[in-house]
């Protein structure tokens, strides 16, 4: 089973919306896929349970009581949505259950300076120091033609991590997301765009490059 996480310490960057995303990706591509959230404020989880009966099928597990104990075993693919504040004994631990890492980062100078103090904490763990692990950042929620964005664009451009993909802040997401869909779920002359932005990033996964 490969694990895909979702993690950054700096809470509100969009972890359980590209979690729950990543694991529609894949489940409309036909994996096996399990989604686990390690927040106790459920929104994977809720996420899941509004999700049609017509759409493909995503496992749910509720990491932040027993962890993955009650993951499915025939799982392709744990997309794991990580809890904020993870640092120190927290994050090795986490970062053990990982062979993908995805970092979203907010157009923010806060964000930005929150995520270079995690990605060298991050960077230091012994599974990706040894390249068990890869990483990659997401500029997330990004507005065009705004300052913010292009100074998140060029600190991304920077921090020596591959950086994949930006995703703009839009309603579709919203929409997904109430309803218990993912962006690629959307009627396509609404969710185009987005499916574009996303096209990085999801072959990127498909690659080699994203896994040890």
């Amino acid at each position: 089973m490969r694990h895909i996480m979702v993690l950054n310490a700096k809470g509100g960057c969009g972890k359980s919306t590209l979690a729950t995303n990543i694991a529609s990706y894949f489940a409309n591509e036909g994996a096996v896929v399990a989604l686990a959230d390690y927040d106790p404020q459920r929104s994977s989880l809720d996420w899941l349970a509004r999700r049609p009966d017509n759409r493909p099928e995503i496992a749910a597990v509720a990491a932040f009581e027993d962890g993955f104990r009650h993951a499915p075993r025939n799982a392709d693919i744990m997309v794991v949505d990580a809890p904020a504040r993870s640092h120190g004994k927290e994050l090795v631990d986490l970062v053990k259950h990982a062979e993908t890492i995805i970092v979203p980062v907010l157009p923010s100078t806060i964000d930005m300076q929150a995520t270079t103090t995690f990605v060298e904490e991050l960077k230091s763990v012994g599974k990706i120091r040894h390249k068990q692990a890869k990483i990659a950042i997401v500029a997330n929620r990004v507005r065009d033609n705004t300052l913010i964005w292009g100074d998140l664009d060029e600190y991304l451009t920077k921090i020596r991590v591959p950086y994949v993909a930006a995703l703009r802040e839009a309603q579709n997401y919203v929409r997904a997301y109430t309803r218990g869909l993912g962006i690629f779920e959307l009627p396509e002359y609404i969710a185009w765009p987005d499916w574009d932005e996303w096209e990085p990033l999801t072959a990127w996964l498909r690659s080699v490059r994203s896994q040890p």
